[in-house]
C-alpha cells in the first residue's frame, strides 16, 4: 500500500518584480556576454594554439551556439524560471539531473567572475600598475554592490559599459582590416604558428579540441533566461533576448578576431597572444592605452551581470528548497527598495573576492570550458523532451527546423568532450561526484519538501494546487509552481 503524498512545506522567498523590457534585457546579457573582454582574455590563448585557424574555431562555434540559442530560446520560455539550466533540465530530465547541472553550475558561476576580474591589472597598467589580485577583488567587490541594485540601474550601467567594450572591438576591426597584410586564404587554410617564424597545418584534432574554449567565448547569451523573472512577459520575451544577443555578440567577436588574423604583420604575432601590442603596432600607444581602458570597463560590465545573474540563481535554489531551512529564508529575501536578491548576489558573490585574493583559479579556464559543453549538451537532450505530449499544450516559443537543432547541438559536443583533457574532465568528474553525495545524504531523504523545482507565482495556472510531477524517471512531489508544466 502506498503512503500518503505529504504536502510540501511552502517556500518563504518572494517574488522578483516585472519590470525589464527585451532592449534592457538584451544589454545585460550582451554584456555577459562580454564581446570585448572575451575578444581579449578568452581569445587570445586560441591564438596562440590555433593562430589564424581561430577564426574557424569561432565560426563552428557560432553555429554550434545557435543551435544551443535555439534550444534556450524554447526551453526558457517553457520553464521561465530564473534558475535557468538546472530548472530546466531537472523539469524536463528529472530531479537529480537538475540538481547535478545545478552543482556544476553553482561552482562555475563562483569561478568565472573572480577568472574574468583578474585580467583587469594586465590593462589598466598603463596608467596604474596594481597586483592582479587586489585589481581582481576590488573588481568583485564593485559588482557585487552594483549587483545588489534595481534591475533597472543595473541595466542602465551595463548598458553604457557595453557602448565602450563595442566601441573598443569597433576600433579594433577599422585597425585589422586597415592594416591588412595576410591574405583571405590564411583564413581557410590557417597555420599554426611555434613563435620562432615556422608554422604547421592545422588539423582536425586540434581545431576540436579549441571548441570548448571557442563555446565559451560566446558564452553568456543563456543569461536572458536567469532574467526571466524580472523581463515583462517572459513567454515571448526570453526568445527575442536569447537570440539577438547572440547575433550581437558573435558579430562584436568574431568580426575583430578575423581582423586582427589578417591585420598582423607575421603569424608569429598571434603566438604571442599580446593583442594589445598588436594594436599599439597599428596605431601607436595612446590609441592601445584607451582600447586597453575600454578592455577594463568591458571586464567590470561583466562581472557586474554575472554577479546580478548568479545571484539569481541562488535565490531560485533557495525557493526551490535546496539547503535547511534558515539558509533557504535568507537566501529568499528580496530588498524592500531595489527588489533584488541581495542575500544571495552576496552569497554568490562575495566569494568570488576570497578567490581573486587568494587562489590561483586561471588553472579552472578550461574546467568552465567543460561545464559549459556538458550544460549545453543536456539542454540539447532536454529539448527532444520539450514537445512530448506533457508540454505541447504550454505556451511557449517554438524553433523552427525541430529537432535538427537539438541533434546537431548534442552529437557535436558530445564529440567535443572526448577531446577535452583529462585534468579538466577529471575536476569536472570531482565536482559531480560531490553534489550526487549531498543528493543521496540530504535531499533524497527530504525528496517531498527539497528540491521543489518551481516557477514564479504569475506563472502558475489560477486555482492549482499541489500535485505529484514526474520528470524523466524522477517522481516528486512539487508546489503548484511547478504545475505550469
Amino acid at each position: 500500500m502506498s503512503s500518503p503524498t505529504p504536502t510540501p512545506v511552502p517556500t518563504e522567498t518572494a517574488e522578483l518584480p516585472r519590470s525589464l523590457g527585451v532592449l534592457g534585457a538584451v544589454m545585460l546579457t550582451l554584456s555577459c556576454v562580454t564581446p570585448a573582454s572575451s575578444l581579449f582574455i578568452v581569445v587570445p590563448p586560441l591564438l596562440m594554439t590555433l593562430g589564424s585557424g581561430t577564426v574557424q574555431a569561432l565560426v563552428i562555434a557560432a553555429v554550434l551556439s545557435l543551435g544551443v540559442g535555439l534550444c534556450y530560446a524554447e526551453l526558457g520560455t517553457l520553464v521561465p524560471s530564473a534558475g535557468g539550466e538546472y530548472s530546466i533540465v531537472g523539469q524536463l530530465l528529472g530531479r537529480m539531473t537538475g540538481w547535478l547541472v545545478f552543482v556544476i553550475s553553482i561552482v562555475s558561476l563562483v569561478v568565472i567572475p573572480p577568472i574574468i576580474a583578474l585580467g583587469t591589472a594586465d590593462y589598466i597598467g598603463s596608467i596604474v600598475h596594481v597586483d592582479a589580485r587586489y585589481a581582481g577583488a576590488a573588481v568583485m567587490l564593485i559588482a557585487v554592490c552594483v549587483g545588489v541594485l534595481d534591475i533597472k540601474s543595473n541595466a542602465l550601467i551595463t548598458g553604457i559599459f557595453l557602448g565602450i567594450e563595442v566601441l573598443a572591438a569597433g576600433l579594433v576591426s577599422v585597425l585589422g582590416f586597415a592594416h591588412a597584410k595576410q591574405p583571405l586564404s590564411s583564413l581557410l587554410h590557417a597555420g599554426v604558428p611555434d613563435g620562432h617564424g615556422h608554422t604547421s597545418p592545422l588539423t582536425v584534432a586540434l581545431l576540436v579540441s579549441g571548441l570548448a574554449v571557442a563555446l565559451f567565448t560566446y558564452n553568456g547569451f543563456g543569461t536572458a533566461i536567469y532574467l526571466s523573472e524580472d523581463l515583462i512577459d517572459p513567454r515571448r520575451s526570453v526568445a527575442r533576448t536569447v537570440l539577438w544577443s547572440l547575433l550581437a555578440g558573435v558579430v562584436v567577436i568574431t568580426v575583430p578576431v578575423t581582423a586582427i588574423c589578417l591585420g598582423v604583420s607575421s603569424p608569429d604575432q598571434l603566438a604571442a597572444g599580446d593583442l594589445v601590442a598588436i594594436v599599439d603596432s597599428w596605431a601607436g600607444t595612446g590609441v592601445g592605452t584607451f582600447v586597453s581602458l575600454c578592455i577594463a570597463a568591458a571586464i567590470l560590465n561583466a562581472v557586474i551581470v554575472m554577479v546580478l545573474q548568479n545571484g539569481r540563481v541562488l535565490f531560485a535554489s533557495a525557493r526551490d528548497r535546496t539547503w535547511p531551512d534558515p539558509v533557504n529564508r535568507a537566501l529568499g529575501r528580496i530588498h524592500p527598495r531595489w527588489g533584488s536578491p541581495w542575500v544571495a548576489t552576496l552569497g554568490i558573490g562575495l566569494p568570488g573576492v576570497v578567490l581573486a585574493l587568494a587562489v590561483n583559479i586561471n588553472a579552472l579556464l578550461g574546467f568552465t570550458g567543460v561545464v559549459v559543453a556538458v550544460i549545453y549538451l543536456l539542454l540539447g537532450v532536454a529539448a527532444f523532451t520539450a514537445r512530448t505530449r506533457r508540454h505541447r499544450a504550454t505556451r511557449a516559443w517554438r524553433m523552427p527546423l525541430w529537432p535538427l537543432a537539438p541533434l546537431v547541438t548534442v552529437a557535436s559536443l558530445a564529440y567535443v568532450l572526448t577531446q577535452q583533457t583529462a585534468h579538466d574532465l577529471i575536476i569536472t568528474g570531482i565536482v559531480l561526484a560531490a553534489g550526487a553525495l549531498y543528493w543521496l545524504c540530504y535531499l533524497r531523504p527530504r525528496a517531498a519538501t527539497h528540491w521543489q523545482l518551481s516557477l514564479p507565482a504569475d506563472e502558475r495556472p489560477a486555482g492549482t494546487g499541489a500535485e505529484t510531477v514526474t520528470a524523466g524517471s524522477s517522481t516528486s512531489t512539487s508546489t503548484a509552481r511547478s504545475e505550469i508544466l
